[in-house]
């Protein structure tokens, strides 16, 4: 791969003689092919919950025509090398001019100097897998032994959430619900090409009936699953309402909730499933816990093989800032 590195014409502007250096997405991937995420985003998130990093909140922007929103996420944990800026969109119109649908780019400054260290142009590829392995943390700490992993949209994170499933359950017997025919199916052929076996369901309920961990991965803004749906023992990890106008979870369902995880408080208080409960009544605050106070071992997780527990995922920066430094420090390591 081509080094690409831009000196700066300005010498004060640089005092170190270092360079900036733009990562492809070709280079990218295969960096983060090598990498065990996994103990570095748990890591992210106990910094996170235990107050060891500067998070303000999300910037966004939403578009009408053609439809997209745009998240930007930054911040550092302290004593790190970097701070992280990311730009992160779904624009949902993508497909017909035949591009990606997710776009971005992660931005790494040094946190001494605030000089820029690196451009990561990932398309938005990187917020794709913290995402996934956010998922796959919590299946590992909240789902009971999977006999069947239910699905609601068909779309890259449907897809990757399974895929990153396989290190944690040997299920891959999946059911999938989506709104597109012609999508489901595509999608049924592209997961048992990797080693799933997916069935059709009818509709969300019928996900529900049948599965024991369920993903929520779509733009809805109308709820669409409901207390009545869901099977004693079952995990939800919802992960599609990453705005305030977005919903999957119906009335009732954190209600009849024993366990209800943020990966973020203050971001779920604003947006995503936990919003919408708290506005209805259905959960208070205090029945919130944090994702990284779980991991740290400060609060309990699921306790009963019988208890409904959810993750509501609304993607914290400290995700971004794990998963970008860790592949420019391997990026550089290969470099010397």
């Amino acid at each position: 791969h081509m080094k690409h590195s831009i000196y700066f014409k300005n010498e004060c502007v640089e005092p170190f003689g270092d360079l900036m250096h733009i990562l492809n997405k070709e280079l990218i991937i295969e960096i983060v092919k090598k990498l065990d995420l996994v103990p570095l985003i748990q890591d992210g998130f106990v910094a996170y919950s235990q107050g060891r990093s500067v998070v303000p909140p999300v910037g966004e922007l939403s578009f009408k025509d053609p439809p997209g929103d745009v998240h930007i996420k930054y911040g550092y944990i302290l004593g790190d090398s970097y701070y992280v800026i990311k730009i992160a969109s779904g624009f949902w119109k993508n497909e017909t001019f035949g591009i990606p649908n997710g776009q971005g780019m992660m931005l790494l400054f040094d946190q001494k100097t605030g000089q820029p260290k690196a451009i990561l142009l990932d398309d938005a590829t990187l917020t794709d897998i913290r995402t996934a392995v956010a998922g796959q943390i919590c299946a590992q700490q909240f789902a009971n032994d999977v006999h069947c992993i239910g699905v609601l949209g068909t779309g890259l994170q449907a897809r990757l959430q399974v895929e990153y499933l396989k290190q944690v359950t040997k299920c891959r017997t999946v059911m999938v619900w989506g709104r597109n025919q012609e999508k489901i199916e595509q999608y049924q052929l592209d997961m048992e090409e990797i080693g799933f076996k997916v069935a059709l369901g009818e509709s969300p309920r019928q996900v529900a009936q049948k599965s024991n961990l369920i993903i929520t991965a779509t733009a809805s803004s109308e709820p669409l699953l409901f207390s009545d749906d869901i099977l004693p023992g079952t995990h939800i990890t919802a992960m599609g309402s990453d705005t305030p106008g977005k919903r999957e979870l119906g009335p009732g369902v954190l209600k009849v909730s024993s366990l209800v995880v943020a990966d973020s408080i203050a971001q779920c208080q604003e947006r995503g499933e936990i919003a919408h409960a708290l506005v209805e009544g259905d959960i208070s605050n205090d029945r919130i816990v944090e994702l990284g106070n779980i991991l740290s071992g400060s609060k309990p997780g699921r306790t009963a093989p019988e208890q409904i527990t959810v993750a509501d995922l609304t993607g914290v920066a400290v995700q971004d800032i794990q998963i970008a430094t860790a592949v420019f420090e391997s990026y550089l390591e290969k470099e010397i």
